[in-house]
């Protein structure tokens, strides 16, 4: 029957005679997820084709042609947020589980001759070729119980060299090329020395893991190269820049050096959103290769190179490729982030001098400004003086004609000193109270 896991399912409530309890919307989902893509059963012979279609951002046209398969057959279909289905269509069965950027398609189908053209004869052709996305791993895998000659094998293989070892604690023996063949197709061929049915469907599952894995971790080589070679301008002209700022002695130079740093910055930056995921991804696959071969647990093999020696000669320098590159772009980003700063740090210098300079010019007006104004202030005790004498005077010459007689010289005369001291008294009283009020305003330092 098909099996479908969906993220959100249904949610039972947990009931007993005296009990009843609201749970979690996920619980069932993260129950299922611990059984989610079980292992095959496989019992005696047969051959299993496994792809690998890489559905490039278009995971809903792999389900829908999921669905089409199961209708031709008039099997149950998977639902359209489904992940997986595991499902038997008679004279095949189909395993198919779909992942964040791939999808696995295997089919298991007893009683076919070892790699013959026959083997996906079942699988309606026009299906296959409107199989939507790019096939990355084409492999067929062949499960024997009786050891094979060794003109068999080289057949099989078509004279190409093998890998292989005993697995699962002896009780299996894998052979393998890691080479594509005629067909296109990837090929195993697995000895059953003892395997139960259900030991025999893991040993498949993690090969077909195997294969698939591998080449995964590989996708980001081909970018690691181009990246070595795209970002070698970039590290010239970083320390190009590096050598002219010791150079620097105009302000106009620093801005233009400024302006080209953030240029390669920008440019390193992009390099890290378009390759970050790839790098992280191929890490994390390889990762899973190395589980993989952990789990076959392998005895070698005399004259022939096993599984992990293989990989681990053929494979890991790539790996190691794409983690140089990786380590390199982000080395680059952080030297230019450093030079950036010790620019800008030369920057911010030239602009506090500068302030600096425009705070001494403003002192010094603001001194002329002060014994200006001080001037002015004699100059206003004179004039102010002058005019309340004047109308004193005014005043005077009235009482005068009234009748009364006042030396009007005299007078004006001893009120002068005192006219001149009433005057600057007001206008000090006056500026202390501007000053006082002003100081009220501005915040204390211990207020900050």
């Amino acid at each position: 029957m098909a099996n479908n896991i969906q993220l959100e399912n249904a949610a039972p409530e947990v009931k007993t005679p005296t009990v009843s309890l609201r749970v979690h919307p996920l619980r069932t989902a993260l129950y299922d997820e611990l059984h989610n893509r079980p292992s095959p059963i496989i019992e005696g012979a047969c051959q299993v084709t496994h792809l690998t279609v890489m559905f490039e951002d278009n995971p809903q046209a792999i389900t829908a042609h999921v669905i089409d398969l199961c209708r031709r057959y008039s099997v149950p279909s998977p639902a359209e947020e489904a992940t997986c289905l595991y499902q038997d269509f008679g004279g095949f069965e189909l395993r198919w589980e779909r992942h964040t950027e791939f999808a696995n398609f295997t089919f298991l189908c007893p009683a076919v001759t070892p790699f013959s053209d026959d083997a996906l004869a079942f699988i309606p052709k026009d299906w296959l070729d409107s199989m939507p996305g790019k096939i990355m791993v084409a492999t067929n895998l062949v499960v024997i119980n009786e050891e094979p000659d060794k003109p068999t094998l080289r057949h099989w293989f078509e004279g190409q060299r093998k890998s292989g070892s005993l697995v699962m604690d002896q009780q299996a023996q894998v052979w393998t090329s890691f080479k594509l063949h005629s067909d296109g197709f990837g090929r195993m061929v697995i000895l059953n020395k003892g395997l139960t049915a259900y030991q025999t469907g893991r040993l498949v599952q993690r090969l077909c893991e195997l294969e698939t894995y591998r080449l995964m971790s590989l996708l980001s080589l081909p970018i690691a190269r181009k990246l070595v070679s795209d970002l070698d301008p970039i590290v010239d002209a970083h320390t190009a820049l590096n050598k002219n700022i010791s150079e620097i002695d105009k302000s106009r130079d620093e801005r233009e050096l400024l302006q080209a740093l953030s240029h390669l910055a920008a440019e390193v930056e992009r390099y890290r959103s378009d390759t970050n995921y790839r790098f992280s991804a191929s890490i994390a696959y390889y990762d899973l290769v190395q589980d993989r071969l952990k789990q076959l647990r392998e005895t070698t093999v005399d004259g022939l190179q096993s599984l992990r020696e293989f990989l681990e000669r053929r494979l890991t320098p790539g790996i190691k490729t794409c983690i140089s590159a990786r380590d390199r772009l982000e080395d680059l980003s952080q030297r230019i982030h450093q030079t950036t700063s010790l620019l800008r740090t030369r920057v911010d210098l030239s602009i506090q001098e500068q302030n600096q300079r425009v705070l001494s010019t403003m002192n010094r007006r603001g001194k002329l400004q002060l014994r200006l104004q001080q001037t002015v202030e004699g100059l206003s005790v004179v004039v102010l003086g002058y005019y309340i004498l004047g109308l004193l005077g005014v005043a005077l010459d009235g009482i005068k004609a009234y009748g009364i007689s006042i030396n009007t010289s005299l007078v004006k005369a001893c009120a002068l000193p005192v006219v001149l001291l009433l005057v600057y008294a007001s206008l000090h009283f006056v500026k202390g109270k501007i000053h006082s009020s002003e100081s009220k305003k501005e915040p204390d330092d211990s207020d900050l």
